[in-house]
């Protein structure tokens, strides 16, 4: 089996690729530059659209009218580039159209630096933009997912014609682990990006009904009316589409929760800490939204003797809020969380949990 050395950068932009993405439009933004560097080389080469916007706002604009065409569009960019997206995401999720924005987090608030964080958390998963919305949010915690997450990107956001975020970082974004290039999936590299097979899409109207992709509601009840209708999607979204990753977890007295980077880290961590004779265990969520609460209850139910939860993160507190929301007060909750640029590290976890 043939294996690459390539960036999580780099990977997000191949699975992009292989996944039938046909238009891409972002702005330079560090630390995800090797992304956009990488698609600006290689989308023309197979026929489909790159654009460098002038800002972060036209880009996902633009996105938007390439997906109402019924492209696989996608846009990316880094924490405050994604802030400034925020009111074309409400946009897109409230004409129900499908798209895809990677945002390889850094530290903030602000400008901040470069450096990895993950305090993006409340802005993907509380909807950052206007309206009671609601994104798929996927979190990768290696190289090889960044590529292979890329295929359920786009093929979540088409099921359900709803924007999915990417929450990544900067150091999952730079670092560099041998791919392996899934030739299965390869063949959803030659879907027809031009054409749209989407009954919804803004084709032109000749010889049927007109589509309209539109946000806008003014007479009275309607907008309520189709909120009511998003709701129950994102109702069926949280029932089919929630993932996680469960370690050690049959007679676990403590359970870690990270993602991404920092699930890596505290994978490592509890490794050690087994070999030492603790009962501790790993939950790494895999879609942030939904939330894996119903997991999670489901879990502390059988495990009788589980005495904390541990959440770790790159923030100083905001996945946590979801595993208390999980845990609903019925067994103590600690957090370990550094943001700036710092990250907890695997010392730093060991001696919390022996604490505990």
């Amino acid at each position: 089996m043939k294996k690459i050395l390539m960036s999580g950068n780099e990977a997000i932009a191949e699975g992009a690729i292989q996944a039938g993405c046909g238009f891409y439009a972002g702005y330079p933004i560090t630390p995800q530059n090797e992304l956009i560097g990488y698609l600006a080389k290689h989308m023309p080469e197979k026929g489909r659209v790159f654009i460098q916007a002038e800002s972060e706002l036209a880009a996902i604009n633009m996105v938007f009218g390439a997906s109402a065409a019924g492209v696989r569009a996608m846009t990316s960019s880094s924490s405050p580039g994604i802030s400034l997206k925020q009111e074309g995401i409400s946009y897109i999720a409230a004409a129900e159209l499908p798209a895809v924005i990677v945002n390889v987090m850094r530290a903030g608030p602000g400008l901040g630096n470069i450096w990895p964080a993950q305090s993006d958390y409340f802005q993907a998963t509380r909807s950052g933009g206007h309206g009671d919305y609601h994104c798929i949010v996927l979190a990768p915690a290696s190289v090889q997912e960044s590529y292979d997450i890329m295929f359920l990107a786009f093929g979540l956001a088409d099921k359900y014609r709803n924007p999915i975020i990417i929450l990544s970082d900067g150091t999952l974004g730079q670092m560099m682990e041998p791919l392996v290039v899934n030739g299965k999936r390869k063949k959803l590299s030659t879907i027809d990006y031009r054409l749209s097979t989407k009954k919804w899409a803004l084709t032109g109207c000749k010889g049927r009904k007109p589509n309209i992709a539109k946000s806008f509601y003014l007479r009275e009840g309607e907008l309520e009316k189709f909120n009511l209708l998003l709701q129950e999607k994102y109702k069926n979204i949280q029932d089919k589409e929630t993932r996680y990753e469960g370690l050690f977890l049959r007679e676990a007295e403590i359970i870690v929760v990270a993602y991404g980077t920092m699930a890596r880290i505290a994978k490592s961590a509890v490794h050690k800490l087994r070999e030492q004779g603790k009962k501790i265990g790993l939950i790494r969520p895999i879609t942030l939204w939904p939330f894996p609460k119903t997991q999670i209850t489901q879990i502390m139910r059988r495990l009788h003797r589980l005495k904390y939860f541990l959440a770790v993160e790159m923030s100083y507190g905001q996945m946590v809020e979801d595993v208390r929301l999980a845990v609903n007060g019925k067994i103590p909750v600690e957090f370990l969380g550094r943001s700036g640029g710092g990250v907890p590290t695997e010392e730093e976890i060991i001696r919390v949990a022996r604490r505990m």
